[in-house]
This record gives C-alpha cells, sequence and structure tokens, in this order.
C-alpha cells in the first residue's frame, strides 16, 4: 500500500517563503513523474509544478520565478519551494506521485496541506 505523506504547509504573510514536502513510502517503487496541485474552495484542483525522473520541470505561469519543485529519489520525495507568496497562492496544496507497476501507471495522491498567505 503506497503512502504519500505531505507536511510543510501553514501560514505566511505576503512575500515570505514555506517549503512543503511528499514522501512516498510503500516498498520498491518505481515512481515516474512528481507534481504538486492546488485547489481552492469551489475550484478546480490545477497543476502547479511537475518534474518527471529525468529531471525535466514545468511550471503553472502563476509561479514561475518564485516556486521551485525539486525531488530525491533516494527518499522518495517531492519538494516544493514557494517564495515571494502572494495571498493568491493560499489553497490547499496535494502532491501527485506517478507509480510504474509493469505496463500500468498507478497515480497517488497526498492527503493534502493547506497554505494561507496573508495580506
Amino acid at each position: 500500500q503506497v503512502q504519500l505523506v505531505e507536511s510543510g504547509g501553514g501560514m505566511v504573510q505576503a512575500g515570505g517563503s514555506l517549503r512543503l514536502s511528499c514522501a512516498a513510502s510503500g516498498g520498491d517503487l518505481d515512481i515516474k513523474t512528481m507534481a504538486w496541485y492546488r485547489q481552492v474552495p469551489g475550484s478546480t484542483r490545477d497543476v502547479v509544478a511537475s518534474i518527471t525522473n529525468g529531471g525535466t520541470t514545468n511550471y503553472a505561469d502563476a509561479v514561475k520565478g518564485r516556486f521551485t519543485i525539486s525531488r530525491d529519489d533516494a527518499k522518495n520525495t517531492v519538494y516544493l519551494q514557494m517564495n515571494r507568496l502572494k495571498p493568491e497562492d493560499t489553497a490547499v496544496y496535494y502532491c501527485k506521485v506517478d507509480e510504474q507497476r509493469s505496463i500500468w501507471t498507478i497515480i497517488h495522491w497526498g492527503q493534502g496541506t493547506q497554505v494561507t498567505v496573508s495580506s
């Protein structure tokens, strides 16, 4: 059973920084793309940043230049460094991990962590 444990959310003033972590556990995992999404009430869950197992990164336009995604494959962990936070970054942040099992890609989601940015 694969588990994703997120940490690092909280409340911060505009201009501040937070670092989110998401650790995957549950055996010998073949992890491909890892990503962070965010969701505000009444809206869709939107991708914030992603990183492939080859290290290729992609960012939503709203966070480019402020957020950095990284991964530590030895720890099966993905990080999101968030700098120069804005009130509009307030959301529940979810990590998503794509696990390869034979020909199948299994998608796993974290439980979500609240990020609140005050003005």
